[in-house]
């Protein structure tokens, strides 16, 4: 009997220890069912948005230096790459006609200014006539208009460089016979430059003197400066429903005239915003926008609520939020992956 005994109790530990494995088994699979997504963590802090636009590199130092009067080039003195001061002389013209001319002028007026004085002294003395002396000015005066306007052609003999900068191309020849419209030189100065772009309308109200630009280069993937808007246009283009702005950068070294640059520009800063992950926001089924807040009820296990939300802002995978219907706080867990397949009766569990 008491061997008969012990082996109805070793059964029935057996039976219920396979009962209570079944339903630790049920339990795990259970869990296993529940849905996975992924969380991150709501956010009250200070929200930054940027706009991104294409620019130019411009300078109003570029100018094509052209012969205001024919001739034949009697010598060029400067040389590609050659840095020049203003006023420095570049290329000269023959002026050998000119130089003719105002020989033939000056003793004119030598002989007019002559006659001129003999007229006065014969005024002085009662014996000369006021037509006679009146005359006699007005020839002087005549040749001296003659001698400045051959002096002003003269003078365009010379091509000088109107400011400083460097001689980046020559066009010209020694002894070539060049035109009025013939470019000769370009001339370059890169030391004071700006950054120019186009900017939408919509953010007129945001971009002021002196907002912080930060602009980096295609061409350059390691150079990036930060100036200041110094200047923002007056005009709304219609075509594209943009106005200008400009931004001086002093003192450059690199950068050259109608490089691409790209602009980054401050245009909402935002103290104490609450910030969420883009990809959380959702569309309900009436186009409003919603996102999930998870609350931990167990280990493992969140219960899901629904948080109506009007975005005002996004940038870079935040949106800057307004709290519609609901409770959120700092800190507050968002689902973020696995939200477009659960409702509010669901309990989720992380990935």
């Amino acid at each position: 009997m008491v061997k008969r005994s012990k082996v109805l109790l070793v059964g029935l530990i057996a039976v219920l220890s396979a009962c209570g494995g079944e339903n630790n088994e049920s339990q795990e699979n259970k869990v296993a069912y529940l849905p996975l997504v992924k969380m991150e963590k709501a956010e009250v802090t200070t929200f930054i948005h940027k706009i991104r636009v294409q620019g130019n590199v411009e300078t109003d130092q570029d100018v094509l230096l052209n012969a205001e009067m024919g001739g034949q080039i009697t010598k060029i003195f400067v040389k590609e790459g050659q840095r020049v001061t203003a006023g420095q002389t570049l290329i000269s013209l023959d002026a050998s006609i000119l130089s003719s001319n105002m020989n033939e002028v000056q003793t004119q007026l030598d002989y007019a200014e002559y006659m001129l004085k003999k007229q006065e002294e014969l005024k002085k003395r009662g014996v000369g006539s006021e037509f006679d002396l009146e005359t006699a000015k007005n020839q002087v005066n005549s040749l001296k208009s003659k001698m400045r306007s051959i002096n002003a052609q003269r003078g365009k003999s010379a091509i000088k460089a109107p400011f400083s900068g460097v001689i980046d191309q020559v066009f010209a020849k020694d002894g070539e016979v060049v035109g009025p419209q013939n470019p000769l030189v370009r001339l370059v100065n890169n030391s004071n430059i700006e950054i120019t772009a186009d900017i939408s309308e919509k953010h007129l109200s945001s971009i002021h003197l002196g907002t912080e630009v930060e602009v980096s280069f295609p061409n350059y993937t390691d150079t990036m400066i930060k100036v200041r808007v110094s200047n923002v246009g007056n005009y709304i283009e219609p075509t594209n429903r943009t106005f200008r702005i400009q931004a001086k950068v002093p003192n450059n070294k690199i950068l050259l005239p109608n490089m691409l640059a790209e602009l980054s520009i401050t245009d909402m800063f935002q103290k104490n915003a609450m910030v969420v992950p883009s990809i959380a926001i959702i569309k309900d089924q009436y186009n409003k926008d919603f996102i999930y807040k998870a609350t931990l009820v167990s280990p493992g296990k969140f219960k899901i609520s629904k948080i109506d939300v009007s975005v005002i802002e996004k940038y870079d995978g935040k949106a800057f939020i307004k709290v519609e219907k609901g409770f959120l706080q700092n800190g507050d867990k968002i689902v973020t992956n696995g939200a477009k397949g659960i409702t509010e009766q669901d309990i989720v569990r992380i990935k």
